[in-house]
């Protein structure tokens, strides 16, 4: 493959709801360019994006697929996105990296949800985008409904660059606002005939011409000048306007098409080439320091924005050339793992295909493979320094299971399997609860974990089954009390001896006085593993318990802590005072004094208001007006408590606490209570006291675990 210079690369982007058609523009433009010598279809399973066994078993994209595709001089990297938001991560990286979004529109469904989410994550990068509406030859085709439907939800710089002549099953015209032209298409599709536009339309056309140039003026004073002048703009003119307002993001161009018939593709890419921007005109790089890395820097940088662990292909690590040039042999190092290692590879790629190349430019796509101790996120630098790139911020998780091993011994297996698969989708995430004993799995819907589940079973031969999970709940305190414990054995020899008196109350800062008479000689500060603190506090006078048996005290309480003496949940936020005791010049050891300050604290725990503490969850749902109402309800039956609304557009933001312990299935209940366009993120808030009868049944159920 030939050598393309920066300003002769278009790295872009297909995105869109699912069966928008994405995939089948992607083949088509790859066939236009000369790329591919016949187009494949997704419907017989042979386009070069969807490879992967799963994609083609359900018959829609599952991963982001790396394509490139040729016009005149120019090299346009496409990469094909999934359309569902369980997939939301294949998308945030690509945008990441991209310089232009094409927004595929299916022309008889008009804008779906899918293309509703992604669009929150073009305004957050700041990326030019161009609606492309597909399909204008399906039977229910609405080419006029769907531009008003983008305007009405993405804004007045929808602009119609283009509009179909003929749409629904008879299509085989375009007339384009930019040339003035009707293109006329044969049969199979490809090159058009350039007709005159038809009498009947060229009113039509001129209003819509004329919003266009209008839309194009808007963006540089001279061309606005120059409009009011002349009344017009030539066709220069207007690419320079369309461009500027591209890159201001206030103006989105609209063209139309039918993929699968290859009718429209050819006058896309040449505006791909003409007017959209090239991988240096997007503006530089930033660096977790906040500076900016121009394409121009002589120092070479690759940000790796996707990995991939493959049956035919192994590790991969796929990354964007963000400065300098890029040659195989060339050495690396990572500062995000601290190693070096040799480049010895190069690719493109194209889907499953594998090109070798020497040399790849900045703002250029490439692949390698088994790069040791590198993942997506990371920077590699060809020059020993910490420069690292602002990383891609990926969503938290929206839904959690519980998962275990359906064959007994698979265990190490699977932690393999999960271990690779969350390398290549940082938007996975896999852990193993201690304190709950459970392995839990984490993603983004139930679209998403079922994915994982049939990966795991047909790609690394591992059965998992998933189960309901439980809920880390923690245990406080919230007064004050008095805890004693006299501990005497006899045995024969030596016997065991120990008495400790203690006071134990809430932690509610460190300006929080000390109780009153009580003086302390020195405090231990505790950051606890489970989150939270205990303050353990010294007050012995007198020497009657030597400070050598302060850390077994210690021990003994902490060892309680860990598991509470409730409902066994880790404790939290508590100060304890070791006021008094005594000891046995003998018989008084580590762990008789261990023994006493445990059971000296559990009384006073006992007698000091206990209180379950569950964990709340801060929750920001995206709802259009229509289902505020049912959302608002059934936010009310999970305990719930709103904290605000804001309007987003055609949405309204909810901001609210929600315990974990109702959350479970959320992400389904949300989509069906919608009819799947609401959508919501969450974050880990704090830890709050449960509600008495919530409290009252975790106290019953941990009692009847213990019995039983």
């Amino acid at each position: 493959m030939k050598y393309y210079p920066t300003n002769h690369i278009k790295n872009v982007a297909l995105i869109g709801g699912s069966k928008s058609g994405k995939t089948s523009l992607a083949e088509c433009m790859m066939f236009e360019g000369g790329v591919l010598s016949r187009m494949g279809s997704v419907e017989q399973g042979n386009t070069v994006s969807d490879y992967h066994e799963i994609e083609l078993d359900r018959g829609t994209s599952v991963f982001s697929s790396i394509l490139h595709t040729e016009w005149r001089g120019n090299k346009i990297n496409l990469i094909d996105t999934p359309g569902l938001d369980d997939f939301i991560g294949e998308v945030v990286s690509t945008l990441r990296i991209c310089d232009t979004a094409l927004v595929v529109l299916n022309a008889s469904r008009g804008v779906e949800v899918g293309t509703e989410i992604h669009w929150r994550y073009l305004r957050r990068y700041n990326k030019p985008s161009i609606f492309v509406v597909n399909q204008v030859d399906h039977p229910k085709s609405n080419f006029e409904s769907t531009v008003e439907q983008a305007k009405s939800t993405f804004g007045d710089g929808v602009v119609v660059m283009q509009y179909p002549y003929n749409e629904g099953e008879n299509f085989n015209c375009i007339i384009d606002l930019l040339k003035m032209t009707m293109y006329k298409f044969p049969e199979a599709g490809g090159k058009p005939e350039k007709l005159p536009i038809p009498d009947e339309e060229r009113e039509r056309a001129n209003e819509l011409h004329n919003i266009l140039v209008e839309a194009a003026a808007e963006h540089d004073d001279d061309l606005m000048e120059l409009y009011f002048e002349k009344g017009e703009l030539d066709e220069d003119e207007l690419r320079k306007g369309l461009r500027l307002g591209m890159l201001a993001r206030t103006l989105f161009p609209v063209f139309c098409l039918s993929a699968a018939q290859n009718m429209g593709s050819g006058r896309l890419m040449g505006f791909l080439g003409n007017v959209a921007p090239s991988a240096g005109d997007t503006g530089p790089e930033r660096t977790q320091d906040g500076d900016e890395l121009l394409v121009t820097d002589d120092n070479t940088t690759l940000l790796v924005f996707k990995a991939s662990h493959e049956k035919h292909t192994g590790a991969m690590s796929y990354f964007k050339v963000c400065s300098g040039e890029v040659q195989a042999g060339m050495e690396f190092y990572n500062p995000n793992a601290h190693s070096k290692f040799k480049l010895s590879q190069l690719y493109t790629v194209d889907g499953k295909r594998r090109h070798q190349v020497d040399k790849l430019a900045a703002g250029d796509i490439g692949a390698t493979m088994k790069l040791k101790d590198t993942h997506v996120n990371h920077t590699l630098r060809n020059v020993d320094d910490n420069v690292m790139l602002e990383p891609i911020v990926f969503p938290e998780p929206k839904i959690r299971t519980a998962i275990e091993v359906a064959r007994q011994g698979d265990d190490e297996k699977l932690a393999q399997a999960l271990h690779k698969m969350a390398a290549s989708d940082p938007t996975l995430v896999h852990e193993y609860a201690k304190e709950i004993k459970q392995s839990l799995l984490q993603g983004q819907g139930e679209l998403h974990l079922q994915t994982t589940k049939w990966n795991l079973k047909n790609v690394y031969g591992v059965e998992i089954d998933f189960i309901e999970p439980k809920i880390s709940y923690r245990e406080t305190i919230t007064k004050q009390a008095n805890g004693y414990y006299k501990h005497k054995k006899q045995s024969g020899g030596a016997g065991q001896y120990a008495e400790v008196k203690l006071i134990a109350r809430s932690y509610t800062g460190d300006d929080n006085p000390h109780p009153q008479d009580i003086k302390v000689r020195g405090t231990d500060v505790h950051q606890l593993p489970w989150g939270g603190k205990l303050l353990f506090h010294n007050c012995i006078v007198g020497g009657v318990i030597d400070s050598r048996f302060m850390p077994a005290i210690l021990k003994g309480i902490m060892e309680l802590m860990e598991e509470g003496p409730i409902t066994q949940s880790p404790a939290r936020d508590i100060e304890v005072y070791i006021i008094d005791g005594k000891m046995h010049a003998v018989d008084s050891n580590e762990i008789s004094f261990k023994i006493a300050g445990g059971h000296a604290f559990k009384e006073a725990f006992m007698n000091a208001g206990p209180k379950v503490m569950e964990p709340i969850y801060r929750v920001e749902i995206l709802v259009p007006d229509d289902f505020m109402g049912d959302v608002m309800t059934d936010l009310q039956g999970r305990r719930g408590i709103v904290e605000g609304f804001t309007s987003e557009g055609a949405y309204q933001k909810i901001t609210a606490r929600i315990p974990l312990a109702e959350m479970n299935r959320y992400n389904t209940s949300l989509s069906s209570l919608s009819q799947g366009r609401a959508t919501f993120t969450r974050r880990f808030l704090e830890y709050a006291p449960t509600p008495g009868e919530v409290q009252a049944k975790l106290i019953a159920s941990a009692s009847g675990e213990m019995v039983s």
